[in-house]
């Protein structure tokens, strides 16, 4: 494949404030959205949409490189933390803000029906990250024994649900319950292990292939 030219300014302009667009408006509604609702909500013509994007699937490989590249960078944060407890917290809580907050990211994410290879992608790029910043808790002592790095997408998937739930109601009811799980992930004293194993690779993508997100 030929690499692609750099856009001239003001395309750059243009494709960026589509990706901004339409990022914001799956955050919002999920991925059923289309690239005339994209048009519509970034305030764009839809040959603007067209130009940059010629179908929807262009544009979600756009935006699935946005938020992969965004977990990326928490994760490297966390990473720089002095303390290992204190980065892995703050992957945790950040992974789960962005999710929770981002209907489209996380239905891309959690669901083969959206992600497909974007998934195997994902895995690649994220996986060696997140096994650090557990290793390097779990080498302090602070992590507890049996968390793998396939339990972060659900916690993750628990945050985005309780938005689904009750966001109406509080918005930021989802922090109290990534407070309780990350209580339930550090290590105490005579901790019992987890009764059940995380799931491993395999039943990960078979989870995924059989949740198809509402809409």
């Amino acid at each position: 494949m030929q690499p692609r030219r750099p856009l001239r300014k003001d395309a750059e302009r243009n494709r960026r404030r589509v990706l901004d667009g339409a990022r914001a408006l799956f955050a919002e509604r999920g991925l059923e959205a289309t690239l005339n609702d994209v048009a519509h909500h970034a305030n764009v013509g839809v040959g603007t949409v067209y130009r940059r994007f010629a179908t929807k699937k262009e544009l979600l490989e756009a935006i699935f490189e946005d938020g992969i590249e965004q977990i990326a960078g928490i994760a490297e944060t966390a990473s720089r933390q002095e303390h290992s407890w204190d980065g892995f917290v703050y992957f945790v809580e950040r992974t789960c803000e962005l999710t929770a907050t981002d209907r489209g990211l996380r239905e891309m994410l959690y669901s083969k029906a959206y992600g497909g290879y974007r998934v195997e992608r994902a895995r690649v790029r994220l996986d060696p990250l997140v096994s650090a910043l557990m290793e390097r808790a779990r080498r302090d002592g602070h992590l507890r024994p049996g968390v793998g790095s396939s339990d972060m997408p659900i916690v993750s998937l628990l945050a985005g649900a309780v938005v689904e739930w009750a966001g109406h109601v509080e918005p930021q009811l989802w922090r109290r319950y990534v407070a309780l799980l990350l209580d339930g992930m550090r290590a105490h004293p005579g901790q019992p292990p987890v009764d059940v194993a995380a799931l491993d690779d395999e039943q990960m993508d078979e989870a995924m292939r059989g949740w198809h997100p509402a809409g």
